[in-house]
């Protein structure tokens, strides 16, 4: 029996173990992440985005507490004195008197100028303009990912071709090593293409490093470890079109009606409108109710303790008002620098718009010329993909020497880059100039790009 629950507990514990490998190996292995899986990793896990989440909640607890101001409050106070004499003055008194008292005391404000509800739409535009802080450094963070996300995609692509050029420049290497041992051509032939050879690794080595540092900006944004093993889908690129650009008025008006930063000036305007309410209040008398019941007994007199409870208990009620008459103008500032601040907001509230309309009429531009450049790259590549192919030909029937070859191979190497640089480019251009008009991407269109 014995031997048998061993055999079990032995069992149990390698199923385990095995589980938990399993597990980790689940988790250490690499993950393609999508641009939507990054965005949304972000959102729920960059520390700045959650700091501001928790403002928002302690904003809320300030509405909280702003509303329940409204409330008639209520206060129990319970005492027990005790009093030492140095000789009795009267038989009935005592050396040592004690005395006691309790009592429950309310008190509700019936009015105050609108303070109290100033206050609570105060609150309420808080809580609000802390969510909008939080959309704010969203969309900061937002395009800090899509950016960094493209720069990865353009690296990915960089290392395609370089590893192109240099099976390319290998085989012609080789073949060129070949003739040569048989004597058909120089060395410095063949020196001139190895030089070639080392050029387009040297090429890959620093795409592939661009990649890795990439990478770790992305990392950097998502905040993840530097252990985990990184990296991201490859999709086919968007669709480029010029036609697809949005108008420039449309965008801004979009922009200026949506946007979180305008929003929260619009706030801060209005709560600025709260605060002169709240100043001219200062003006006006403030009327609360307050009431309380209790009791009391002490031991210098023949009646007994609970019949002094009964005879000494007691119900008050009143009404208080505060009049202010002379306050050492802290009213008339209160106002003047509520005035003041409605002011500095509006003007806060014109020149967020004017950014804002500045940054979108420049994201068009830089779209624009995204565009251009991408539609001249695409006809420079054109023209010396053809060159390069007819070099080719004319070194492999011996038409062309190899220095002309290297040239012409040199120009259209210079050309990939252009033109992949101008793609990945026009495409960051145009999903920024989007992001403005409130078109949040959660991964890139699949399609062919025109050109290709």
């Amino acid at each position: 029996m014995h031997f048998k629950i061993l055999i079990c507990m032995v069992l149990y514990s390698l199923v385990g173990n095995f589980q938990q490998v399993h597990a980790q190996d689940t988790l250490t292995q690499s993950k393609s992440w999508s641009l939507k899986e990054c965005l949304n990793y972000a959102q729920e896990n960059n520390i700045a985005l959650n700091n501001l989440k928790l403002a928002q909640s302690s904003a809320e607890q300030d509405l909280i507490s702003a509303k329940a101001a409204v409330l008639p409050d209520l206060n129990g106070s319970i005492s027990q004195n005790a009093t030492h004499y140095g000789s009795s003055t009267s038989e009935r008194s005592k050396k040592i008197n004690t005395s006691g008292s309790i009592g429950v005391n309310s008190a509700l404000t019936l009015f105050n100028g609108g303070t109290l509800k100033a206050t609570i739409h105060q609150q309420q535009l808080g809580v609000t303009a802390a969510g909008l802080d939080v959309d704010e450094a969203y969309n900061n963070l937002y395009l800090q990912i899509i950016e960094a996300y493209t720069n990865i995609l353009l690296d990915k692509e960089t290392v395609n071709y370089a590893v192109d050029l240099v099976e390319t420049s290998q085989a012609q290497t080789n073949q060129m090593r070949q003739q040569y041992e048989a004597g058909a051509v120089a060395k410095k032939d063949l020196i001139q293409l190895e030089a070639q050879l080392a050029s387009d690794q040297y090429t890959l080595t620093n795409a592939k490093n661009a990649e890795r540092q990439d990478k770790i900006v992305l990392k950097q944004l998502l905040q993840l470890p530097i252990t985990e093993d990184f990296d991201i889908e490859k999709p086919d690129a968007a669709v480029l079109q010029l036609t697809a650009i949005p108008t420039l008025n449309q965008v801004v008006e979009e922009a200026l009606a949506n946007r979180p930063e305008v929003k929260n000036s619009l706030l801060t305007v209005e709560s600025a409108k709260l605060d002169l309410k709240k100043a001219k209040a200062g003006y006006l008398p403030e009327i609360s109710l307050n009431g309380g019941i209790g009791t009391s007994y002490g031991n210098n007199t023949d009646m007994g303790t609970f019949n002094q409870f009964h005879n000494n208990f007691y119900q008050q009620i009143g009404i208080t008002a505060s009049i202010p008459i002379f306050t050492r103008k802290i009213n008339q500032t209160n106002v003047a620098k509520s005035n003041i601040a409605i002011k500095q907001a509006e003007l806060n509230l014109l020149n967020t718009k004017t950014v804002l309309s500045q940054e979108v009429e420049q994201s068009y531009i830089q779209t624009q010329n995204a565009y251009s450049q991408y539609d001249a790259s695409t006809k420079q590549l054109d023209y010396n993909k053809e060159a390069y192919r007819i070099a080719g030909e004319e070194l492999r029937v011996g038409s062309a020497n190899t220095v002309e070859y290297v040239q012409q191979k040199n120009l259209y190497v210079q050309a990939i880059q252009a033109y992949t640089q101008a793609k990945y480019n026009a495409l960051l251009s145009l999903n920024v100039f989007k992001f403005y008009k409130g078109d949040f991407i959660e991964n890139f269109h699949t399609g062919s790009v025109q050109g290709e």
